[in-house]
């Protein structure tokens, strides 16, 4: 199973990517990881990620394909893989096309409110050995349960920063939904519901298809 998984920051996207890829045994592939792992390895492609990459610049569409085209072709991703981070825009889904097959594309779907309120209301261990996670509604302490570290706001948990965040990930995300629907292979998915739902989902778009 070749697949891809959109979906809000905050969603849930993590917790079931690691469901789905444990229950097909494929490999779970972000194009964060991707990056650091080719500029690690010093690779040609890598090299020209990081070259935009320590100029603040975004890196173009061209690289960012490239980078996931050699990630492809790895043997782990012989019997599926499940794609995380990519595509984000309309014209890498079109190049994505012509470089290999997408049997599904689950749309982890969820309210903003209710995605601001749970990302505003996160909290983490500062304690970078222990990143440990809180939220306030349940935890309102300033000392780890854990560790004994900070408890602390991330930046990018603060709610202006989130739903600007958000804003761009609609702007960017729309057309690749209604890109995926229209062929049929789009399955959305409740970000609020419990993760498994998302194996479910998947399990019974396979069956339609025998």
């Amino acid at each position: 199973m070749n697949l891809i998984l959109l979906g809000a920051p905050g969603a849930g996207k993590g917790t079931r990517a690691a469901l789905i890829a444990a229950e097909y045994q494929i490999p779970h592939i972000s194009t964060g990881d991707i990056f650091r792992q080719n500029i690690k390895e010093g690779t040609s492609v890598g090299l020209k990620a990081k070259a935009y990459m320590d100029q603040g610049k975004l890196v173009p569409d061209e690289v960012v394909i490239e980078l996931v085209q050699s990630r492809l072709i790895k043997e782990d991703c012989k019997n599926g893989y499940l794609l995380d981070g990519f595509p984000r825009t309309l014209p890498q889904a079109e190049a994505l096309d012509k470089i290999t097959h997408i049997d599904v594309v689950i749309d982890v779907v969820a309210d903003a409110d209710l995605l601001a309120k749970r990302i505003s209301g996160r909290r983490v261990c500062a304690n970078a050995a222990c990143g440990a996670s809180y939220h306030v509604e349940t935890y309102g302490g300033s000392v780890c349960g854990k560790c004994g570290g900070s408890v602390v706001q991330r930046d990018d948990d603060r709610e202006e920063v989130f739903l600007a965040r958000l804003a761009v990930y609609d702007a960017q995300t729309a057309p690749l939904v209604n890109y995926y629907a229209a062929k049929g292979i789009l399955k959305a998915v409740d970000g609020l519901k419990n993760p498994p739902e998302a194996v479910r989902v998947l399990r019974a778009f396979e069956e339609s298809k025998m």
